[in-house]
């Protein structure tokens, strides 16, 4: 028995059809295969459809890629807000303990405010962007927290932390306590980016 046999845009000659004694197997002699359809056009369709990407598939690919590249950048991120909450610990410490002067403990802390605000916005707006609202929402306390105590400093004040208040009203335990929170909280944002990071890659 000869045939004709279509595979998508191939089609394939069968010459001859042989069964077994048993019944249970077939044989097949193929005498042309991939011979192009009728008309001379060439076929360039592979036959397995795994190794053709979707654009659904391509545009998931992309979408894991970035939301692993945000998270990436969030931790890093994240990390310079630890060290800054640490270094904020360790300096007010310091004062506390008298082994340094309110002048110079006020000039370290307050250079890094504006970065430490930086840095918090950042994160704050890379979540918005991916839209993540959990975190997002997680984060906008505590950057609107950051640009409204930089907002409210008193004219004449050297700056967020001035040495001629710190010892008074008992701005100093209240410092020390708004970084030790602030160190709880960036530990918490890094096992989140941290997790959520390692779920893009896996996902992508």
């Amino acid at each position: 028995m000869r045939r004709w046999i279509y595979c998508g845009r191939f089609r394939v000659y069968i010459t001859e059809t042989r069964f077994s004694s048993c019944g249970s197997s077939i044989f097949i002699m193929i005498h042309y295969a991939a011979v192009p359809p009728i008309g001379g056009v060439r076929a360039t369709r592979r036959f397995s459809s795994d190794s053709e990407e979707s654009p659904g598939s391509r545009r998931e690919s992309g979408s894991a890629e970035m939301e692993a590249a945000v998270f990436i950048l969030s931790l890093v991120d994240c990390c310079a807000l630890i060290f800054l909450s640490v270094y904020f610990i360790i300096t007010l410490s310091d004062l506390e303990c008298d082994y340094i002067n309110a002048r110079s403990c006020c000039s370290k802390l307050n250079k890094w405010v504006i970065p430490e605000m930086i840095a918090q916005a950042l994160a704050t707006v890379l979540m918005l962007v991916s839209m993540h609202w959990f975190v997002f929402l997680l984060n906008l306390p505590v950057a609107s927290w950051d640009v409204y105590r930089y907002v409210k400093v008193p004219m004449g004040n050297m700056g967020v932390y001035d040495p001629t208040e710190i010892h008074n009203r008992g701005q100093l335990k209240s410092h020390m306590k708004e970084a030790m929170i602030k160190l709880g909280f960036h530990l918490l944002c890094f096992f989140i980016y941290l997790y959520s990071m390692i779920l893009a890659l896996i996902n992508d």
